[in-house]
């Protein structure tokens, strides 16, 4: 009996339950790979995101040839359509997959299934990118969570570790060979221009990718995690987002290999810095359980009162965030980090964001596009999620009249200006005293520095406390609701 093994954002062979449960019967598995842009609504992968994709497609397709495959099918369109066609092809009796968790890919699911079988086809499906399923965790009322805190609390204490899957050792390939898209004629990877060098230089797509990064966290930076994960000029972070979000890696195994970790480094399988990058791995479920109970979360705010908010429409403005160049220089080194690798840090990706929401007043969905786009770990649930937690409109949110002011968030969390010298090197010979904010740097400083404001570096687009003044005064329009929504 053929079985069609349908893969999704579960790039790998380790703990994969699809995977497993095709190979263990011994019988061919045709592996298959669908490009569809359209059962997505408008959430069809950005550019960095495909690029990426190319990369995690090979290495997959590399890995399942090295277990006996034949390699990994690659079709285009209608997923429906596309799994039809390679049944009809392969005779197959049984699809196999695992689930993915946006609202368009829940609905997806539910009409291959019954399409399946009503054709007496066995249509099966597992969880292999949460770590529980949405729709089966609940508060005590029996209703989803929306603060994250008691979400984390119950998860913890509620949902067992599974047992690992190992990845198979083998498996049977079809007899009979079927036609496949090469994968360079889907042009996942720009050509002219190519802007792709420095997700190049910094990315290893791909399981044994993901498996590498996962070790040099273990050995370097799991139990300084807490103390140094708010530094974005060190290298205090994981940087596995993209992994998981392709899922080369999955949430258990990332959180098995961190507690035996530290268990032999310290004897302690739950250190400080263990709790505190669980926790992360938690944010990410929670913002999975976010969307899966809210669908409209990447459109429309969570608080509806935030539908009136007095969002400004500026062209220019949201130009100069998104090439870094708004003359306030951690915002503009986490955007040019953001640009050159796909990816940027976390605690920069909250003060960007806050300066485009509240600095310039506009709309956080221009920012949920932009990093759409631009991030090679661009996951539909945790950006909507973020960046409607930054606008004070989402689940647990920041509170809209929590501004943050870049130039002391700068300060604090770049000290020594690492980080901005890495991004903005213009910047780079400024003392430790005024890198945050070099307007304020005497004209004897900016000239030994080689820094001419308005030419070699832009002056600030909008002053901090102007800025912070009209915020405040636009949440004015909607502070009265919103009070009574908390009061609620």
């Amino acid at each position: 009996m053929t079985t069609l093994l349908w893969f999704r954002s579960d790039l790998r062979l380790a703990d994969n339950p699809a995977l497993a449960y095709a190979a263990a019967s011994g019988e061919p598995v045709v592996p298959v790979f669908i490009l569809d842009d359209q059962d997505c609504d408008a959430w069809a992968p950005g550019g960095a995101s495909r690029w990426w994709l190319h990369g995690s497609l090979s290495a997959l397709d590399h890995d399942l040839r090295k277990l006996g495959s034949h390699g990994l099918i690659l079709r285009r369109g209608p997923a429906q359509d596309a799994i039809a066609a390679l049944v009809a092809q392969t005779q197959a009796k049984a699809v196999v997959w695992n689930r993915r968790y946006e609202p368009w890919a829940v609905a997806l699911d539910g009409r291959i299934k019954a399409g399946l079988r009503a054709k007496g086809i066995e249509a099966r499906s597992f969880n292999a990118t949460l770590l529980c399923e949405p729709s089966t965790f609940a508060n005590l009322q029996g209703q989803p969570y929306k603060v994250f805190t008691p979400f984390w609390k119950s998860l913890r204490a509620t949902v067992p570790v599974p047992t690992p899957i190992a990845a198979p050792a083998h498996m049977t390939p079809l007899a009979k060979s079927l036609a496949s898209d090469a994968l360079a004629s889907w042009a996942l990877r720009p050509t002219r221009p190519d802007w792709a060098g420095g997700l190049n230089a910094h990315w290893t797509p791909g399981e044994a990718g993901a498996q590498a990064r996962l070790q040099t966290f273990l050995d370097d930076g799991l139990l300084t995690y807490r103390e140094r994960r708010n530094l974005p000029g060190q290298a205090g972070t994981s940087g596995l987002s993209p992994h998981l979000h392709f899922g080369e890696i999955g949430p258990w195994q990332v959180w098995r290999a961190a507690v035996t970790a530290a268990s032999a480094q310290t004897g302690d399988p739950m250190t400080p810095g263990v709790e505190t990058f669980l926790s992360e791995v938690a944010w990410r479920e929670f913002s999975a359980h976010l969307l899966f109970h809210f669908p409209t979360l990447p459109t429309a705010p969570l608080r509806p009162q935030f539908e009136r908010f007095p969002w400004r429409v500026d062209a220019k403005a949201l130009s100069a965030w998104q090439k870094g160049l708004t003359g306030y220089p951690i915002v503009d080194a986490g955007m040019r980090q953001l640009w050159t690798t796909g990816w940027m840090h976390n605690r920069v990706r909250m003060i960007v964001a806050s300066f485009l929401i509240k600095h310039l007043l506009l709309d956080w969905r221009d920012g949920e596009a932009w990093f759409w786009d631009t991030l090679v770990d661009a996951d539909l649930a945790s950006n909507a999620a973020s960046w409607q937690w930054v606008a004070g409109s989402g689940a647990d949110a920041a509170p809209y009249f929590r501004i943050f002011n870049p130039i002391t968030q700068g300060e604090k969390f770049d000290p020594d200006g690492a980080y901005v010298r890495r991004w903005v090197p213009e910047l780079g010979r400024l003392s430790n005293g005024v890198i945050h904010a070099p307007w304020t740097a005497s004209a004897i400083e900016l000239s030994a520095a080689q820094v001419r404001l308005g030419q070699d570096y832009p002056r600030p687009i909008v002053d901090h406390f102007v800025a912070r003044a009209r915020a405040l005064e636009a949440l004015a329009h909607i502070k009265t609701d919103r009070e009574q929504d908390v009061a609620r």
